[in-house]
């Protein structure tokens, strides 16, 4: 049986990692969990203490701040679920590599094109050998347009990394204030009574 990919979207703070995690565990089967944090500073180092201490003890983690396409490649050869944790964190590590006077839109959106692309291919190459990969990222344009250019440029890329991941993905969740809504599944909804 062919795996999915999945995309679990939220704010901060939303509940998307904890239904994420409880997505992974339903199927009772071996778990890949894909961490993308670098552990910089106190506050990320409290963060990823609090997503190890949820996560059980079989769970198998894959540090992958960087070539997370391999990441899920290697962890799907053993693994029936893939938890990838998260898009925005991955995205923000990719952006980091260059220095800002050297980080033009055009490469940006080149490297979100190449770099999304090779985790979707990782996914589907993962979905045929019958292993779903469970993508979490964040809305991070909901709120205030940030004041300085790096900020807003990062906010247009998560965005356009969580557009391009929905299309792909099978099921679509957004969770807000701890509750999941299927978008995919409201949204074939909604197209269903337009047409009827």
């Amino acid at each position: 049986m062919a795996g999915k990919i999945i995309l679990v979207t939220g704010g901060a703070r939303s509940g998307k990692s904890t239904f994420a995690e409880k997505l992974a565990a339903r199927g009772k089967q071996s778990v890949g969990y894909i961490a993308t944090a670098q552990v910089l500073d106190r506050e990320m180092g409290y963060r990823v203490k609090l997503h190890q201490q949820r996560r059980p003890d079989n769970w198998q983690t894959y540090e992958a701040p960087f070539g997370a396409d391999k990441a899920i490649a290697e962890a799907a050869t053993g693994h029936k679920v893939l938890l990838f944790d998260c898009i925005t964190l991955y995205l923000s590590n990719l952006l980091c590599l260059s220095p800002e006077a050297e980080l033009t839109e055009e490469k940006a959106y080149a490297m979100l094109e190449e770099q999304v692309g090779k985790l979707l291919a990782a996914a589907r190459q993962a979905a045929l050998q019958g292993t779903t990969t469970i993508f979490v990222t964040n809305e991070v344009g909901a709120g205030i347009v940030p004041e300085n250019k790096l900020a807003r440029l990062y906010r247009d890329l998560s965005g356009l990394a969580n557009q391009k991941l929905a299309a792909a993905a099978d099921e679509v969740y957004a969770v807000m204030a701890g509750i999941p809504v299927n978008l995919k599944k409201l949204n074939a909804l909604l197209e269903q009574e337009k047409d009827g």
